[in-house]
């Protein structure tokens, strides 16, 4: 028989959840900035490349801001 460890909260796609329900938003969205800025980093150089076709550099850059519509917005 395995022994299954009870925890409070987890991380499920990137959101930090409860098991109340709750979710830290702001967490979330820092998460999935931190992500995507870690992508761009990433594939800086092949998207600053002349050599590589401006087609292929825009599927790449799709990569890096998908989910971004659903990104919040707040007016500080």
């Amino acid at each position: 028989m395995a022994l299954v460890e009870q925890v409070d909260t987890f991380c499920y796609l990137g959101d930090m959840l409860s098991v109340h329900g709750d979710c830290d938003a702001d967490a979330a969205v820092q998460a999935r900035v931190h992500k995507g800025w870690n992508k761009f980093i990433q594939l800086v150089l092949l998207l600053t490349n002349k050599d590589v076709s401006l087609l292929m550099r825009g599927n790449y850059t799709e990569v890096v801001l998908h989910g971004s519509e659903i990104w919040p917005v707040k007016k500080e």
